[in-house]
């Protein structure tokens, strides 16, 4: 099981609590995280990655084991300790202004 952690408005989408887990096939990636993160909870579909193109809308980040994981490739292979369940991967909602 993946450990994803959501932000406060996806949360709310959701109706979940702080974390979800999602079972995921082979080494798990960002991809097939949100893959199974969405076929679980479809009401966010689109709210993370763009419907067409699914790159990550750009005020979403991902983090895990202190790294941000925001600009690794799509299907690279998440962290050990994200694929054993040990750490969460975290879904951040950006911000930006001045």
């Amino acid at each position: 099981m993946i450990r994803v952690v959501l932000p406060a408005h996806l949360r709310t989408l959701t109706r979940a609590g702080g974390e979800v887990s999602v079972e995921v096939e082979g080494r798990p990636t960002q991809r097939s995280v949100l893959d199974a993160l969405e076929a679980l909870y479809p009401v966010l579909r689109g709210t993370i990655r763009d419907h067409v193109t699914q790159k990550r809308r750009p005020f979403v980040r991902f983090f895990a084991c202190e790294r941000d994981l925001s600009h690794e490739l799509p299907d690279a292979p998440l962290p050990d300790p994200v694929a054993t369940g040990a750490e969460p991967l975290l879904v951040v909602g950006a911000m930006a202004g001045g």
